[in-house]
């Protein structure tokens, strides 16, 4: 129960209900609209920030892409190596040789990394988030940056309407008695929003560019990338391409072909 990744996922709910709370209880646009019984905004408003939690626990709980273990490994069952095998291909030598993890002794694909906080490896690994206490990888990278744009509908609404709500008094520290919570409440919106936009600003341009964080910032370590020039990455079809097969086609890519394409190896 006191593991971090509980620790994170409730510390996330309390802050984003209380910041919530706060908003609907000092006279913000929110509290007007309701008060005024025009409740169309203020349950808009409530949906997105349910929305956002829901994605949240969606993509801090789901597996990432995990790496099935392979016929190698003993501790594996005897069928678990099926989609392992099945995208695997004949190896040559435009194709760096696939490589047994240090730590797991699984049989990692291109594009696979093993993140030593879950303990596993995970297919076309992108980073270890620490406020989502789980890796960000194949299966759950799109989900990330639905619930990135979701946060950040949210946050800067919840920006505007912490802005909306400040009384004016007469002495500064009247000020701070009505409005602590409020100004603790657009710090907290302001500081998350601008976290959020970089955040997802960036990750659709490596998207756009079919590149992880981890390839982006290892280019130079990294066997498959070593001889390529670190603006180009191989696995770039173009940013329409690119964005297409990464939000409207899911399930696990054989990387080993799409890599082979532009090398000498035919597939």
């Amino acid at each position: 129960m006191f593991k971090s990744g509980c620790l994170v996922r409730t510390t996330h709910v309390v802050v984003t209900w209380l910041t919530t709370v706060v908003l609907f209880l000092h006279n913000t646009d929110l509290r007007k609209r309701e008060e005024r019984e025009e409740l169309l905004q203020p349950v808009l408003f409530g949906a997105i920030v349910l929305m956002s939690v829901i994605l949240y626990f969606t993509v801090s709980l789901m597996d990432p892409g995990y790496v099935l273990f392979d016929s190698d490994t003993q501790i594996a069952p005897v069928d678990s190596n099926a989609e392992e095998l099945e995208q695997m291909i004949t190896q040559c030598d435009s194709l760096p040789r696939q490589r047994r993890c240090g730590y797991c002794f699984v049989l990692q694909p291109m594009r696979a990394k093993h993140c030593k906080k879950c303990k596993k490896c995970v297919r076309r690994f992108d980073h270890h988030c620490p406020w989502l206490d789980n890796c960000v990888g194949e299966k759950n990278h799109k989900w990330f940056l639905l619930y990135l744009f979701v946060q950040l509908l949210a946050l800067s609404w919840g920006l505007q309407a912490a802005w909306s709500g400040f009384t004016v008094t007469s002495t500064w520290r009247q000020w701070f008695v009505q409005n602590g919570l409020l100004f603790g409440a657009l710090l907290v919106t302001g500081i998350f929003s601008f976290v959020v936009l970089l955040l997802l600003s960036s990750h659709l341009y490596l998207v756009a560019i079919n590149t992880t964080t981890w390839e982006f910032m290892s280019f130079y370590r990294i066997s498959y990338l070593k001889s390529f020039d670190s603006e180009k990455s191989p696995f770039d079809r173009g940013v329409i391409c690119n964005l297409w097969k990464f939000f409207c086609m899911g399930g696990t890519v054989a990387w080993e072909k799409v890599y082979s394409r532009g090398t000498s190896c035919a597939v």
